[in-house]
Formats: C-alpha cells, sequence, structure tokens
C-alpha cells in the first residue's frame, strides 16, 4: 500500500473477483483507481466452490478474457484440474470449467493488483458515498463526488464502483448461532446500505451458502469415484500459450449421500434457520442447500457429493453438493455416513450468509445507477450468483466508468452479440428477486454465443476500448481468415472414395462410390475434421497443413460445416432481434399519456426506462399489447 492520496478518478470498493476486474480495466484504460478492501490479504478470495467456469460460467470467462479481463488468466495460472463439460452434447453447451488452488488465485490476484500501474490498495471500509446535491443531467438526483471511510478519511473522486459481495450488513447462520461476517472471520460491511438508502435505493436480502471443509486425510477416497480431468486440458485465457498447464493436475471424486444420510440432517430441521425462518433472505433455486435437496426432493434416494481439492497440498477437501446451515453437530453425524468419510473430521462447517442487495431497476445496462451519477454497482449487490457473473459485471462496470470519464461512448453487450449481455439485460428487465445464476438455456442465441468463438465476437470490441492488443487482433484475424478460407475449401472440393473409405467404414458410416464434397463428408455426425485431415495430402497443400496446425480454427470450420443450417437460423432471428433493438424510445418518453397500457406494464416501463422496443418487450410483466400500444403512439 501507498500513501493515500486525496483523488483518484475511479473508487472501487470491494477486492473480490467484480472488485478486480473493474479496477485492472479503468487502470488499463489510462484511469487513477484507489481499490478499498477491508483485507488485503482477500484479494479475489475463493469463499466457496475453489472453482472457475462450469455450465454457461465458463463462456463467461472466455468473454471476460475475449474483452481484456483478467479472470481466465489467473483461473489457467492456478488450475489444478481442467474440465470441458458437456462434450457429449452439442457445442452451443460445452462449457469449460477448472478447480483452482484457491491460496494461489488470491495470491496471483494480488499480485496483478499490485504490480498493476495505475492502482493502489486501501485498507479500510467504506461506509458513506459523498455526493453532490444538486440534482444532475438525464434524471439524476445526485452525483459522486467522493467517499467517507470507516478510519475517516475522505478520498475525492468521479466515480465509485461498488463490489461488496455477500458483505453488507451481512449474517452468518449455522443451526442456531448467528455471527455478524461476510465469510468466516470476516466482519461485516455497514454504514454502505444505510447511505444509499437514504439516497433513495431500494434494499432487499438475500442468501447464500457454502458446505463444510473436511480433513483430506479422514476421507477413504477407495470408496468413491475418480473424476479425471481432461488430457491434454484446454485453456482459459486466448492468451494462454506456452508451458500450459503450470500447476500439477489432480483428480476430484464423486460419492453420494443416502437414506441414513437424510434421515440424520432431518433431525436438525428444528434448528434450520432456513426452514425456522431466521433467515428472511432469498436463496439460490439452482444451488440449494442439502437440507433444502432432502425437503423438495423426498423422492430422491441420494444426491451427488463432489469431493474437490482446494489446494494442491491436498489439506482440505470442499463438499461440493452439501451447502448446508445446520448445526455442525448434525452436519458432522450426517458426513460420517457417506460412503468414503465415515472417518471424517469437518475442519471448517459450512453455514449460510444473509446479505444486502439492491434490486436492478435502479440500474442502466452500463451498471451505472439511475439515480446517482458516476456510481455503479457490480456483482452480489445486483443479486447475482457466482464468481462469474461478478467478474463480468465488474469488467463492464470498470469500462463503462472508464469511458464515462473518458467522454466516451459506452460499452453495451447486447444478448444477441455475448452472454454478458444476455445476464445484463436479464438481471435489468426481469429484476429478478432470488440470486441470478447463468445458464446456457438462458440466452436464446446459444449456438452462435459459444465459447470456442468468444475471441471472434467480442475481441475486437476489447481492442477498441484499449483492453486488447494489436498483436492479438492481428493474430485473430489471421485464424478467421484461416477459417474462412478453410470453410471455402471444403464446401469446393472433393475426396477420392480411395482416401476416405477406410476411415467410413471404421467409423460405421457409409462409404461413397464416387468423389464427394469434403463439406458433405465433414456434416456426418461421427466424422471429424481432424480424422479428415490425416485422409489429405498435408504436405503439398499449404492451406490444409495450416489448418493441421491450427487447432482453434480447426474447431470453427468443423462446427460452422456441421451445423450450418441452424447457425444461418440463428442468425436471421439475431437480424430480426437487431431491427426491434433498433428502434429507439426516447429517455423522456411519457408512457402515462398511453391509456391502454396496463398498470404493470406502466409501473415496469417507467421503473426501467427501456432504451428500445426491443428492450421494453423483454421486460416482465409487459405484454405484446402493450408494445403495440407504444409503437402506434411514438409513429403518431
Amino acid at each position: 500500500m501507498n500513501t493515500l492520496k486525496k483523488y483518484y478518478d475511479i473508487i472501487v470498493i470491494g477486492a473480490g473477483h467484480a472488485g478486480v476486474e473493474a479496477a485492472v480495466s479503468s487502470a488499463r484504460m489510462g484511469l487513477e483507481v484507489g481499490i478499498v478492501t477491508m483485507d488485503t490479504n482477500a484479494i479475489s478470495r475463493m469463499s466457496c466452490n475453489p472453482a472457475v467456469g462450469g455450465t454457461a460460467k465458463g463462456h463467461l470467462v472466455r468473454e471476460i478474457d475475449a474483452l481484456g479481463g483478467v479472470m481466465g488468466e489467473l483461473a489457467d495460472k492456478t488450475g489444478i484440474q481442467f474440465k470441458m463439460l458437456n462434450k457429449s452434447k452439442g457445442p452451443a453447451v460445452w462449457s469449460p470449467r477448472c478447480q483452482s488452488d484457491k491460496e494461489l488465485y488470491s495470491l496471483a490476484a494480488k499480485e496483478l493488483v499490485l504490480n498493476q500501474p495505475g492502482i493502489e490498495l486501501i485498507q479500510d471500509m467504506v461506509n458513506e458515498i459523498l455526493v453532490d446535491n444538486s440534482a444532475g443531467k438525464n434524471g439524476y438526483k445526485y452525483s459522486v463526488k467522493g467517499i467517507k471511510t470507516l478510519h475517516g478519511n475522505e478520498i475525492a473522486c468521479k466515480a465509485v464502483i461498488i463490489t461488496s459481495g455477500t458483505f453488507l450488513n451481512a449474517v452468518m447462520h449455522t443451526g442456531v448461532n448467528q455471527t455478524h461476517g461476510g465469510r468466516i472471520g470476516e466482519q461485516s460491511a455497514t454504514g454502505l446500505s444505510e447511505c444509499l438508502m437514504n439516497f433513495g435505493f431500494e434494499t432487499g436480502r438475500l442468501k447464500t451458502g457454502t458446505p463444510p471443509r473436511l480433513d483430506a486425510g479422514t476421507i477413504d477416497f477407495s470408496k468413491t469415484e475418480i473424476q479425471h480431468g481432461d488430457n491434454p486440458p484446454a485453456p482459459f485465457s486466448f492468451r494462454t500459450k506456452n508451458g500450459f498447464p503450470y500447476q500439477k493436475q489432480v483428480n476430484c471424486y464423486l460419492t453420494h449421500t443416502n437414506e441414513k444420510t437424510h434421515d440424520i440432517l432431518r433431525t436438525g430441521f428444528g434448528e434450520s434457520p432456513m426452514f425456522t425462518g431466521r433467515i428472511k433472505g432469498v436463496g439460490p433455486r439452482y444451488c440449494p442447500s442439502i437440507e433444502d435437496k432432502i425437503s423438495r426432493f423426498s423422492d430422491r434416494p441420494r444426491h451427488q457429493i463432489f469431493l474437490e481439492p482446494e489446494t494442491l497440498n491436498g489439506k482440505t477437501v470442499y463438499m461440493n453438493g452439501f451447502s448446508t446451515s445446520l448445526p455442525l453437530e448434525v452436519q458432522q453425524k450426517a458426513a460420517l455416513t457417506v460412503p468414503g468419510l465415515e472417518n471424517v473430521k469437518i475442519i471448517k462447517q459450512g453455514y449460510a450468509v444473509e446479505y444486502d442487495f439492491f434490486p436492478t431497476h435502479q440500474i442502466y445496462l452500463t451498471l451505472e445507477t439511475k439515480i446517482v451519477s458516476g456510481l455503479y454497482f457490480a456483482g452480489q449487490i445486483n443479486g447475482t450468483s457466482g464468481y462469474e457473473e461478478a467478474a463480468a459485471q465488474g469488467l463492464v462496470a470498470g469500462i463503462n466508468a472508464a469511458l464515462k470519464l473518458k467522454k466516451s461512448e459506452p460499452l453495451i453487450l447486447k444478448r444477441s452479440e455475448a452472454y454478458i449481455g444476455v445476464l445484463i439485460d436479464d438481471l435489468i428487465n426481469k429484476n429478478p428477486a432470488e440470486p441470478y445464476r447463468m445458464f446456457t438455456s438462458c440466452a436464446e442465441y446459444r449456438l452462435v454465443l459459444r465459447q470456442d468463438n468468444a475471441d471472434i465476437r467480442l475481441m475486437e470490441k476489447g481492442n477498441s476500448i484499449g483492453l486488447i492488443s494489436r498483436e492479438l487482433t492481428d493474430n485473430l484475424n489471421r485464424k478467421k481468415e484461416l477459417i474462412k478460407e478453410g470453410i471455402k475449401y471444403f464446401k469446393s472440393n472433393t475426396i477420392n472414395p480411395k482416401l476416405i473409405n477406410e476411415l467410413l467404414q471404421s467409423k460405421d458410416s457409409s462409404p461413397i462410390s464416387q468423389n464427394e464434397f469434403l463439406s458433405n463428408i465433414l456434416k456426418r455426425n461421427d466424422i471429424s475434421i481432424k480424422e479428415m485431415l490425416d485422409c489429405l495430402d498435408v504436405k503439398n497443400n499449404e492451406l490444409i497443413k495450416h489448418i493441421s496446425e491450427n487447432h482453434e480454427a480447426q474447431e470453427q470450420i468443423e462446427i460452422d460445416i456441421k451445423y450450418e443450417g441452424y447457425i444461418t437460423r440463428q442468425n436471421e432471428q439475431i437480424e430480426a432481434f437487431d431491427k426491434n433493438e433498433n428502434i429507439r424510445i426516447p429517455d423522456e418518453f411519457k408512457y402515462e399519456k398511453i391509456k391502454s397500457l396496463s398498470s404493470e406494464a406502466l409501473d415496469k416501463l417507467n421503473k426501467i426506462r427501456p432504451k428500445s422496443i426491443g428492450q421494453a418487450h423483454r421486460i416482465a410483466g409487459v405484454r405484446p399489447s402493450d408494445i403495440s400500444a407504444i409503437l402506434i403512439y411514438m409513429r403518431g
């Protein structure tokens, strides 16, 4: 830490996954950034699952990387198992995931922040946002002018990004025990919620939970099922090349609960803070606690438990699938009934955390708040769940805060362009009342928003705002040209039966009797481009040689050819989507003048203030007839 300054361009509150992305992106765009955290040793701490990515979340990490964010590089540096999920399904749902060494991850994030020019780390707690009380332009009531900390420091700035995670007025629950704090051993952040409510913000309560951590030395892994990683593993970052993987690769393990486990867990329901009403906050529907699982799915005789090492030293194991806030003695007794855990010791109990969040009708698509100019919310303060969702928002908030101070156009990703666009669009237009988690099913254009083409979709945008180097975009353009030429070659050239029939017969695929276009052969489900390239003359064909040497180009050519019809149809749907996105609604549009609008639609439209007809159409509670009425009024 350096001597505390009296002014920064941007102050980031919180140094979790969202805070790091916000600070690094705005600093790399040339702004002076102060990042305030209550504990400088907890930067990007993996407070729950020691993993990055997963279904749809892996898409977010690849997009963060393509825009110039850092989560993918940090995961690659510290990952101890890498796995591409859903490979048995189509490429739209392939999702990268890595098990991380949580200690190395936090250390790597701290080193990155400390070595990034333009960032200074401040250990303190922000309990007040200082504002200019004079009404600003565009409907703002206030504008940011600084922060005030617990230690009495006042620091001026032009923008503030709040990435407070689960710490705002946080309370931890284990059985009947309640402790103020956002993580075990870490205090709650107080004062900030009250300050924001005084400005006119609405707030609510959410909850999340975490499972017990186990002593690895007390686990009999021979009674579990080994879960291997990919060999060779694939990195998250488009910038990761030589020497990957950087860490020793390890296994994870699978076991299951049983009826005896469930019976023991039920004995603790009387002291469950969730069932007795002590927890008021809404929990994540798609990541329920173990007690919620056996209550809601009482007909299921068992539930999966993944045993995942938290660090390379292997001393602690994360009990994935056993999130709980039941009393510790119940947790311990139930764990002993799980195969492989008959002698297990719990090192850290599972617990639930209840915290403040701010409903998302109060922010714009830039993540700037509607009440205070220059104030941005990112991460769990917006009601999301997960490191990846938080990091994506932190990146967008950091970029947009910097762009606003530079008086440049904001970065707003459409839901037809990126999962990050889907995430933010859903947050604002659906205004979820429970923790939002990203799934591939959230993206209606998921076949074109694949994890493998995130660089093609977004890297030029990252370059345009100064976060992606020209060298990387030059490499991307060479890859795009190779893909284009490869698709053209496969569609315009044929192959002789003598060269391909042996492969086809080995795959129980119908042999050909005459020359056939390469693209038609590649469209067969059981034939891969790599196998086809082995049948072609690589030595005497420069293009085929280059394709053979470029795995990323191969993958794109294969997907584009195999799924051509579906991709064409989806692109046509995107064109129709874009038409509605391009019909702009004036900022000061008076919805009250349209008498035929339903009362629900009128309330939602005034709260969210959509920028386009397309956005208005996606607001929960706005009917097609309401959209027609708006269009008629606008044309009149």
